[in-house]
């Protein structure tokens, strides 16, 4: 049993999941159980209902390549109407990409040229994401302008900041709904409002919206906006929504040039020569799965109760200033301060992510935000309390450890 060692206060534990079996809900997926599964934000994770679907989807692909290909736009707009109707917008706004920076690059290679365009973004950007408005404004012969949000700002602070960078110059807003490093929201809704109506479009990452939030598209006003269906809507990897309204929509167009070039948007993202589009298809088997065995509901309850427990029981473990104040917190994603010497930037982040798999067993996510490095927490379904408390008597210990080694090295430096 674990015990907490400061006298921070610790949240109950909420109750693990079961299948409809009464089996553990993790029986459901294929993870490795030699490992604790800490990090389902970055990658997601696939059920095995999901995993069976698209393999026959695929053994049916190869068995008559010729009958399956030029029948996979009609099953591809079926497929867009269950992901839309669970994303609550009309089918004809959706269009199927493989992740959400690919649903940003399709909107930055279909702006037109705006010679000395600006591009307003965040300092809490996804980087593949920054670095695509860096690129285009670059092509534009502009610069990017970049919101500085402090973590710990409100809604109201955190709009003030980005509305500040929009000027006479800017030419296109881009904006996470959930932040990808810092685990926070941002009010997308307010900034979309107002860079409307000063007419400049908007295209928000909405990369972990889905499944998290309950209808991430609700009260947005956006020109566009993607999201993955393969992190917590747990949707076989590759499988995302670009979303687009106005008429700004009519200039998207896939990253790979097809036969249905011709063809009005969305319909013409679903040919796309010969990939394989079987997660697409089987996307629908993940969401149905998780409403069919707790209802999202439930389960969004669970995972945020979980988040709770465990930033509650790994502050705890690591003691004085673990306290992170977020601005505008996003349920099933806590941020927990590591001890300094621990992922003051992002490459020593992703270092320590990757020896922490390999030394400790635990897939965990570490990120870094104005030189403080943090562990992210991000719970669904198939975790348990006891995942959480595994890491804090195990793991903490070394991490604290590894803390002071680096702190030793830099001191002598």
């Amino acid at each position: 049993m674990w015990s907490p060692v400061s006298e921070t206060e610790v949240t109950t534990a909420p109750r693990p999941l079961l299948l409809a079996d009464g089996r553990p809900a993790d029986r459901a997926w294929s993870l490795d159980p030699a490992l604790k599964h800490l990090n389902h934000g970055s990658f997601g994770a696939v059920p095995l209902v999901a995993q069976e679907r698209q393999e026959l989807l695929r053994v049916e692909m190869e068995r008559s390549p010729v009958v399956w290909f030029p029948a996979l736009p009609q099953r591809l707009a079926a497929a867009r109407i269950e992901l839309a109707d669970f994303l609550r917008v009309p089918a004809g706004d959706l269009a199927l990409v493989p992740n959400a920076s690919a649903g940003a690059s399709v909107v930055y290679a279909a702006l037109a040229l705006r010679p000395g365009g600006e591009i307003v973004v965040t300092d809490h950007g996804y980087g593949a994401v920054t670095m695509g408005a860096e690129r285009l404004a670059r092509r534009w012969g502009g610069r990017v302008r970049t919101a500085r949000v402090p973590l710990d700002a409100d809604a109201d602070q955190a709009y003030e900041a980005v509305v500040a960078e929009v000027g006479d110059a800017t030419e296109l807003v881009v904006v996470d709904q959930i932040t990808s490093a810092t685990a926070r929201r941002l009010p997308v809704e307010r900034i979309g409002a107002e860079a409307g109506r000063r007419g400049i479009p908007v295209l928000v990452d909405g990369a972990h919206a889905p499944g998290l939030l309950d209808a991430p598209l609700a009260d947005a006003t956006y020109d566009f906006w993607t999201g993955n269906l393969h992190k917590w809507g747990c949707a076989p990897r590759g499988t995302a929504a670009l979303v687009a309204r106005g008429p700004l929509r009519e200039r998207l167009y896939p990253l790979i040039d097809s036969w249905a070039a011709a063809d009005p948007f969305p319909d013409r993202f679903d040919t796309q020569g010969t990939i394989d589009a079987t997660a697409y298809l089987a996307a629908p088997t993940s969401l149905a799965f998780v409403e069919r065995t707790w209802g999202w509901p439930a389960a969004r309850r669970y995972m945020d109760d979980l988040a709770d427990y465990g930033a509650s029981v790994i502050g705890s473990a690591l003691g004085a200033d673990t306290t992170v104040e977020v601005g505008m917190p996003v349920p099933g994603m806590r941020l927990v301060r590591l001890p300094d010497g621990l992922a003051a930037d992002r490459i020593e982040a992703d270092a320590l992510r990757d020896r922490v798999a390999l030394e400790l067993g635990v897939e965990a996510a570490f990120t870094s935000f104005d030189g403080i490095g943090y562990m992210r927490l991000s719970a669904h379904v198939y975790n348990t309390a006891a995942d959480y408390e595994y890491f804090a008597e195990e793991c903490v210990p070394v991490l604290g450890k590894w803390a002071r080694e680096n702190s030793g090295k830099r001191s002598a430096q």
